[in-house]
């Protein structure tokens, strides 16, 4: 099956006070010895892959650059992460080749230097029309800036282009959300996200909301029930206009699958993928135990693939510091089954899990499926299980009741990423 390559790039030219992400603002100077590293781990991919035992495809058919902001770096980096990608890898000419953008940034020798580096698909963080919204969580763009980059992106042939919008940003309001969802609908691109604000100890934003202060527009933020109520009537918007919804936070013009992000779908239905970069994260199919000098601490039961991760913070990464490495046992892959694949629209099939663990198995998570019937978080056709317009605002929720074990994540080192 072939792979799907995610490139890290945590730079940017102002940090958002909601983000969450390992990105941060560094200078230029910094950019440069990143690529160095970033090319020097996509070429020894194949010897850390074996190092930890497991299979790496020579093809793949996705890349992802995201960030941070990937379109501050200059045309030549750019050029050479695409150039080391090719290098190692047998790109497929349908390959879906996304670089998230920020708007503001989308030059003309920026998107020239895109397309000569196959690129067909861009991602536009712009979280807001209303630019008192967008500024009032560090974005630097304009509502004209998008739809004069939007039109230059067309115009240059990469149309297949994805917006971002957050529900419940600062001033935020419900006649102000329906204008960001219609602008978003009159650009006529064919894929958008949406987010509903995450209150948590991981932004600046976060920390000021749970203190109960006022920095950052704080006491600005619509609560809890307006938030779920913009995401709503954004899936109601978008779907009347032919924008339908397919995982938990993604939407796609019909006709149905022609549109959908081909490699964040990677990630949702156990697809193999491997990430380079801060915070990548990979997850590669097994071929054995993994050989000396990588121990890793197997569960008792069969573990069919492998999940690592890089160090979330770019002192860390370029320090070589060692990847964490987690084996998905048998009840972790049935509990990332269910909770990966309840995001999307289209569900589980509990057939097919029981088909591939056991009707056994996947009977010891029945009483937390008919419990989640029971309070209509989720609904059931035949064997297909799915989320409820009501699940969907509760998704958190819903997997915890799925999560009946948790792997401890070991630290491991090896030849690969141990300091030098």
């Amino acid at each position: 099956m072939p792979l799907g390559l995610y490139i890290s790039v945590p730079f940017c030219r102002t940090k958002c006070s909601f983000c969450n992400f390992a990105s941060d603002v560094f200078s230029k100077s910094a950019y440069e010895n990143y690529v160095a590293r970033l090319l020097e781990d996509i070429g020894d991919s194949r010897k850390l892959a074996s190092e930890l035992g497991c299979t790496l495809e020579e093809t793949a058919d996705s890349i992802y650059l995201g960030g941070g902001t990937p379109s501050i770096l200059d045309t030549s980096q750019l050029t050479r992460i695409f150039a080391a990608c090719r290098d190692q890898f047998a790109i497929t000419p349908a390959a879906e080749v996304t670089v998230e953008c920020a708007p503001g940034t989308l030059s003309a020798p920026l998107i020239e230097t895109l397309l000569q580096c196959g690129v067909n698909r861009v991602s536009l963080g712009v979280q807001s029309f209303v630019d008192r919204e967008a500024q009032s969580v560090g974005r630097l763009h304009k509502r004209e800036t998008v739809l004069e980059e939007i039109s230059r992106l067309q115009k240059a042939g990469i149309t297949n282009i994805s917006i971002d919008l957050i529900a419940g940003l600062p001033h935020q309001t419900p006649e102000s959300w329906a204008f960001s969802v219609s602008e978003t609908i009159a650009t006529g691109v064919p894929h958008v996200s949406v987010y509903m604000l995450e209150v948590d100890d991981e932004s600046r934003l976060g920390r000021e909301l749970i203190a109960g202060g006022a920095r950052y527009h704080a006491h600005f933020v619509p609560d809890d029930d307006a938030t779920a109520d913009f995401y709503q009537q954004a899936c109601e918007m978008f779907n009347s206009a032919g924008i339908e919804q397919y995982e938990i936070s993604n939407f796609a013009r019909t006709p149905a699958g022609a549109n959908e992000s081909r490699h964040n779908l990677k990630y949702w239905t156990h697809q193999p993928y491997i990430g380079f970069g801060v915070d990548a994260h990979s997850m590669l199919p097994v071929w054995g135990r993994a050989p000396s000098p990588v121990q890793v601490e197997r569960s008792s039961t069969t573990s069919d693939a492998v999940r690592f991760a890089t160090p979330d913070s770019l002192d860390a990464y370029m320090n070589r510091a060692p990847h964490t490495v987690t084996p998905v046992s048998e009840p972790a892959a049935i509990e990332e089954s269910f909770f990966l694949g309840l995001r999307l629209n289209h569900g589980v099939n509990l057939e097919h899990l029981r088909q591939q663990f056991g009707r056994d198995v996947i009977a010891n998570w029945d009483s937390a499926i008919r419990q989640c019937i029971h309070d209509g978080l989720l609904e059931q056709q035949g064997t297909i299980l799915r989320l409820t317009a009501r699940g969907r605002l509760l998704s958190n929720e819903v997997f915890e009741r799925f999560i009946a074990e948790i792997t401890e994540e070991t630290k491991v080192g090896t030849g690969h990423v141990n300091p030098r």
